[in-house]
């Protein structure tokens, strides 16, 4: 509302500024030219009688064009002046002094300017302010899809990755191995004994114990294998650019250090492995792959447990 009542105002501001240029050039150009016409044509005519009334007339003439010109000089040397002022208002930060308090025409076209330009601030403020929440919003929402990602990964109890992200690993090995023919293994550990830790300890015990077989493993794996909780106390592991001699040599050193480890409930806690790789053993999906690995943990479990057991399948040609 305020600024509809005041748009009439500003136009008629500048229709008057409009009509005082005119005046102006008016004064500085076209009353000097009228009068060096007249001057030309009253010395164009012979002298007379009258010669020193004319040349009388002709100074006063004169005076009135030096006064015109002057007077429009003026006029337009403060117009002039008024829109430099408005443009240091539209170009910088401070405020020009000397025309605010102007109350003609060109004092309301400088008011006009000032609070478009303070209107243009105060929104590209409330711009940069709601940019500012915008950013800080996506950065959350970034950073709460990477956790949210993360968790649906990761199990619970040991902090390693799920059997849900260790199948889509393996997904991606078998890709690449059909691509460049590199080497893989798979390793499942299965802890001997481990139900008794849970009904005489407890499940708190028996969580800490397999946080415990999380440790080993990480401590002993490369950062390019994909070390997992399967489910219950059972472990995979996913060997990267590791053939079936070097996933057997892994698993044996595994088996040792957990056989030896001083568990906190001082029970002593062993392990059986099962392996299986490509390209030593028959299988063209991972569900075989693991599968393999998976008979080979149950030969092991049924020699005696503590062992370490490799997929029996027939080799590729």
């Amino acid at each position: 509302m305020v600024r509809m009542l005041q748009a009439p105002d500003v136009a008629e501001a500048a229709h008057r500024l409009r009509n005082k240029m005119l005046v102006a050039l008016a004064l500085s150009s076209v009353l000097p030219i009228l009068v060096l016409a007249y001057v030309l044509v009253a010395l164009a005519q012979p002298p007379g009688a009258a010669e020193g009334a004319r040349l009388g007339s002709l100074q006063i003439l004169v005076l009135f064009a030096v006064a015109g010109m002057l007077a429009g000089g003026y006029v337009l040397w403060d117009i002039g002046r008024a829109v430099g002022r408005i443009g240091v208002l539209l170009t910088s930060e401070g405020r020009p002094r000397g025309l605010e308090h102007r109350r003609d025409e060109v004092g309301t076209l400088l008011a006009s300017f000032a609070r478009m330009l303070e209107t243009v601030e105060h929104q590209a403020a409330e711009i940069n302010r709601f940019a500012e929440r915008l950013d800080a919003a996506y950065k959350e929402l970034e950073t709460t899809n990477a956790r949210l990602k993360e968790t649906s990964f990761k199990d619970e109890v040991t902090g390693l990755y799920n059997r849900r992200f260790f199948s889509l690993r393996l997904e991606e090995e078998l890709s690449r191995y059909r691509r460049f023919n590199h080497p893989v293994s798979v390793v499942l550990l299965d802890l001997d004994g481990f139900k008794s830790v849970n009904d005489d300890l407890g499940h708190t015990m028996g969580d800490h114990t397999l946080r415990d077989i999380a440790q080993i493993l990480m401590k002993h794996s490369r950062g390019i294998n994909v070390v997992s909780r399967y489910g219950g106390d059972e472990f995979a592991v996913l060997l990267v650019e590791t053939s079936k001699a070097g996933a057997r040599l892994y698993a044996d050193r595994i088996r040792e250090v957990v056989a030896k480890f001083p568990f906190a409930h001082g029970k002593v806690i062993t392990a059986s492995f099962g392996v299986a790789s490509l390209p030593d053993d028959e299988a063209t999906t991972a569900e075989e792959l693991f599968r393999a690995a998976d008979v080979a943990l149950y030969a092991a479990k049924r020699a005696g447990k503590n062992r370490v057991a490799v997929a029996l399948t027939p080799q590729k040609v």
